[in-house]
């Protein structure tokens, strides 16, 4: 561990090392921003659809945010243990060997690279439809956008930084509006009697729905663990990374059971359970005609939150990958701002060619896999490196080990198998990457060896 931290400050890289310059306030933000999107506006729906019953439905949320808590402890462990810039990256590598690190880390960097395009094209649709300008131009926007957040975070990380610290309270701030009007505005209707849905009688369909359910909300939780990107820029890692997760965790799970009591509050559930964007049907009965700028405001808040972050975190990925050779040396440069400038360009780029593809839905299915396979590597470098490095220094030792970090990796199994069944053909062609992915890395280790002599 130490060595790597001397290969990164080293003098060969010249003066620009990465900054230590962030603390709580800033994990927070990052974790709330990498969070909380457009997904909550639009999951309540289906999971009043599924369920169909007010008690299961905020149980639903409660119980994805305790296991959302439970994640945090164990990252927590991890993130003081090794605090180093890359997140599941360095654990996976730490704990499975360069093989595994390397596809944790590129899977990891790839799933994300791709989300930042896949949201610039949405930031992009839905500023269309408040603007009303041309959708010809969604695509050369959304390039535009990407280009902009390059260049914007080529500034520096305290400019990055302090934008996402501000674009996650302004996020914060217009959710518990939204909350607050629901409680406060929306009128007093005749409510229905929460009648027992035809599937408590079954257990099978009950086991069903609630897991169908469960796998929409918690994607609605990812992001979460975004703090453990910056841990090498952590003023205090021992002390804030858990503080910035647990902090975060629990904001983003108040939000959620509190939107949906506003939802459930504001509409029958019949109207709830049929809602695509229960957040705009609320807003129609409460704001009016102005509901749809509103809802499409929240929504580009959120979006540009998230991009912000994605920008932060993905390029130290690469980062990471670079500074133990399994990408070119060239990515371990830093600019005089503490921003991994080769990284970043190079995330970009790919970013930009991803968009200009236009299609995304079998990209997307093909990351979804990724998702849930790297969460499941990164809970399971707890119990290797407790068994095989038990001397190693830890700052925060996960509480209720080990039975609360196997409840945590466990829901992340059940949730790649239920991935994989559902979705076989995608995971087909995700299994087919695995299998290729051993000679791919042996390729790299052969042309960063050669670029090196």
């Amino acid at each position: 561990m130490e060595t790597d931290r001397v290969f990164v400050n080293s003098p060969s890289l010249g003066k620009e090392r990465l900054l230590r310059i962030l603390g709580v306030t800033f994990g927070v933000a990052v974790g709330i921003g990498g969070t909380i999107g457009i997904g909550i506006l639009r999951i309540p729906g289906s999971v009043a659809a599924q369920l169909g019953h007010s008690g299961l439905i905020m149980a639903a949320w409660i119980v994805s945010g305790l296991y959302a808590f439970a994640g945090a402890n164990t990252y927590a462990e991890l993130g003081t243990m090794l605090p180093l810039d890359g997140g599941p990256y360095v654990y996976a590598r730490r704990a499975y060997g360069e093989f595994g690190g390397f596809l944790v880390g590129w899977s990891d960097w790839l799933l994300r690279t791709s989300s930042m395009a896949y949201l610039a094209v949405a930031l992009t649709e839905y500023a269309a439809g408040l603007f009303s300008y041309n959708p010809g131009v969604i695509t050369p926007a959304a390039i535009a956008v990407l280009i902009f957040f390059t260049a914007f975070h080529w500034l520096g990380l305290r400019v990055g930084s302090r934008a996402q610290e501000i674009m996650s309270l302004f996020k914060v701030l217009a959710f518990f509006v939204i909350i607050a009007a629901c409680f406060l505005f929306s009128p007093k209707l005749a409510a229905a009697p929460n009648a027992k849905p035809a599937l408590f009688s079954d257990p099978k369909l009950l086991f069903v729905a609630i897991a169908l359910s469960m796998q929409s909300i918690l994607g609605t939780y990812a992001g979460w663990h975004a703090p453990v990107y910056f841990s090498e820029e952590n003023t205090d890692p021992a002390k804030s990374i858990p503080r910035s997760l647990f902090t975060g965790v629990a904001l983003v799970t108040a939000i959620y059971v509190l939107i949906n009591l506003a939802m459930l509050y504001a509409l029958p559930m019949s109207k709830l359970a049929g809602s695509k964007l229960a957040a705009a049907d609320a807003a129609q009965l409460i704001f009016g005609g102005y509901s749809s700028q509103i809802v499409t405001s929240i929504m580009l808040i959120s979006l540009l939150g998230i991009i912000n972050a994605a920008f932060l975190f993905t390029p130290r990925v690469m980062f990471a990958l670079s500074r133990d050779g399994l990408f070119f040396h060239s990515g371990v440069r830093i600019n005089t701002g503490g921003t991994p400038s080769t990284a970043l360009l190079v995330t970009a780029l790919v970013a930009i060619l991803l968009a200009g593809v236009g299609s995304f839905d079998k990209l997307f299915a093909f990351t979804a896999f990724l998702t849930v396979l790297v969460d499941v590597a990164a809970f399971g470098t707890i119990f290797v490196l407790r068994w095989r490095e038990p001397d190693l220094p830890r700052p925060f030792r996960a509480h209720g080990y080990p039975m609360l970090p196997a409840i945590v990796l466990l829901g992340a199994g059940l949730l790649l198998i239920a991935f994989v069944v559902s979705s076989t053909q995608n995971s087909l062609y995700a299994a087919i990457g695995i299998a290729v992915s051993y000679p791919v890395y042996l390729v790299v280790k052969r042309l960063v060896k050669a670029v090196a002599v």
